[in-house]
């Protein structure tokens, strides 16, 4: 006889990370939202409360979610030379680099940062899960692959006083961490990893240490957070500031290519504003090389991402872009009024020529709700360059003492 399934059978709690004992004590918005399977906090008190403290002080963000993976082994770097578009033979130990992977097709799968922990050992993080992918692309080669996103906990200190809040924690030395450098540092609590590293556009660092030691990080950062202004924050916070870097986000900004359900919302490196990243004359041959580069050689790319400076300041998020007021050109995919560089603010992916060499006579149609009623805006758009708001800070080393 058959026993009847619990009537919640259909119910999967999420996951929690190390952090989120401390996250949900804070918690008085009630804003949770799932990120990869875990309950991550959209925001925590006040979204512009939470913005500001990225900007004028220090912010610490859970990102565990983030997917992670560690891959070792004699033939990691090939492999991985043979799965990115960046040359890893370039990739110092010690050193963080910001990368992308397409397939055969020259589609991005995903975007995302590439760390080197030793001769023959690295971790990549990204936003999707992509293990069977990196599997099969292993194939042939010695080297091992494993998720880790779970045995690995992550925070993100964020902010123009986040390195005087580490010296006070007693991170000492950490002023003379270079942007992209990574280093480790044996506490209390154990062997924390630091990055100069984050997704917020200004000085700021990724903590990654064993889960059992977590809440001994955070409390250890709190206690000297009141000096310094700290904040914990949400995604919300966090994606406005990101916006203003410039940075982009895999499913927002553009389709992955292994979850796009029609073919024509693929793109490629040079689609998305990635073509940068791809090193043409790197001697290792990666996936996906012969299509982007028969792309370039064709002028056939179809799309670009550009940031628009858009008059007014209703946001224009997911409107779409014209030009001369007629022809469709594209869509915004991420938009907001810019606090710290007091603009209003988008990327969009526009259809070629649109933003590539037309970049004249741009119109956004902004639907805004004024009393309870939508009013049709058509405002004017310029391409400009990224990123929208740069601190000098974010490069200096050291960062000044605030």
């Amino acid at each position: 006889m058959r026993r009847p399934l619990p009537r919640d059978h259909f119910r999967k709690p999420l996951l929690q990370t190390p952090f989120h004992p401390r996250l949900a004590a804070l918690m008085q918005a009630e804003d949770w939202y799932n990120w990869g399977g875990y309950v991550s906090a959209r925001t925590i008190r006040d979204a512009e409360q939470e913005y500001f403290a990225i900007r004028n002080a220090a912010s610490l963000f859970d990102l565990t979610p983030m997917v992670k993976y560690r891959i070792a082994g004699p033939e990691a770097e090939a492999f991985l030379d043979r799965l990115t578009v960046r040359d890893v033979s370039k990739l110092a130990i010690g050193r963080v680099h910001y990368t992308c992977w397409c397939d055969d097709e020259g589609h991005v799968l995903d975007d995302g940062t590439l760390f080197r922990l030793g001769p023959a050992e690295f971790r990549l993080c990204c936003q999707e899960r992509h293990l069977n992918w990196l599997l099969d692309s292993a194939i042939g080669f010695a080297v091992e692959i494993a998720e880790e996103t779970e045995q690995v906990a992550a925070l993100a200190l964020q902010g123009p006083t986040s390195r005087a809040l580490l010296t006070r924690a007693g991170f000492d030395g950490i002023e003379t961490l270079k942007p992209f450098q990574i280093r480790d540092f044996h506490l209390d609590q154990g062997r924390v990893t630091v990055s100069r590293t984050g997704f917020t556009g200004d000085l700021g660092y990724e903590l990654f240490a064993e889960p059992d030691a977590a809440l001994a990080l955070w409390d250890r950062l709190w206690a000297a957070g009141p000096w310094h202004g700290l904040q914990a924050i949400g995604f919300e916070a966090l994606d406005l500031a990101r916006l203003e870097a410039g940075f982009i986000i895999a499913n927002s900004d553009f389709i992955t290519a292994e979850t796009a359900i029609r073919v024509d919302r693929r793109r490629t490196p040079d689609e998305i504003g990635l073509g940068w990243l791809v090193d043409e004359k790197k001697a290792a041959y990666w996936t996906g090389k012969r299509a982007v580069l028969a792309q370039r050689r064709d002028r056939s790319a179809r799309w670009c991402l550009v940031g628009l400076d858009i008059d007014g300041n209703v946001p224009a998020d997911h409107a779409i872009v014209y030009h001369k007021g007629k022809a469709e050109a594209g869509q915004i995919t991420a938009a907001a009024w810019s606090p710290s560089a007091k603009r209003n603010i988008a990327l969009a992916s526009l259809r070629r020529p649109y933003g590539d060499t037309v970049k004249d006579e741009l119109w956004v149609e902004i639907y805004a709700l004024r009393e309870l009623v939508y009013h049709k805006l058509m405002v004017r758009a310029r391409v400009v360059e990224r990123p929208f708001y740069d601190p000098p800070r974010r490069r200096a080393t050291p960062p000044a003492e605030t």
